[in-house]
């Protein structure tokens, strides 16, 4: 069996986090989905509300699982037995981070495949950032203009 994780913040997931999984199942025969907790980082959403967001977003996918961790991505690679790592990247700044990222991971497990899927052009500007940012400002109350 083919097992990808996608690890990540997801805080929060967006539909670009949706395409990249949903595109990974034509490759993929499961994929997990890890949601990375680190401890020195603020989230602007708990990591249940991230795993029940995400459960939600697939409940329709019998293929996909999100699990919490906060090791390194290796270590839960092999936890599930995953032989391939999945990242999506939106342009040349993201390439370069993930071929440092993929390194790494290289170096600590060569068997350990990073596979990267370019966003398709409809979701290149689709940032969990700019979906926090806008969230932020919807909670916010508008001055009245009269």
């Amino acid at each position: 069996m083919r097992i990808a994780l996608y690890p990540g913040s997801f805080d929060p997931v967006t539909s670009g986090h949706e395409a990249i999984v949903r595109r990974a199942l034509g490759l993929f025969d499961r994929v997990v989905i890890g949601v990375g907790v680190n401890t020195d980082k603020q989230y602007m959403f708990s990591v249940e509300e991230r795993l029940a967001r995400i459960r939600r977003m697939f409940a329709d996918e019998p293929r996909v699982e999100a699990v919490a961790y906060s090791d390194m991505t290796v270590d839960l690679c092999h936890r599930i037995g995953a032989r391939f790592i999945v990242r999506g990247v939106r342009n040349g700044q993201d390439l370069e981070y993930e071929q440092t990222v993929a390194a790494v991971n290289h170096t600590l497990d060569p068997a350990i495949e990073t596979v990267v899927l370019l966003a398709l052009p409809d979701q290149r500007e689709v940032s969990s950032t700019l979906v926090r940012e806008q969230l932020a400002h919807q909670s916010k109350p508008t001055p009245d203009c009269a």
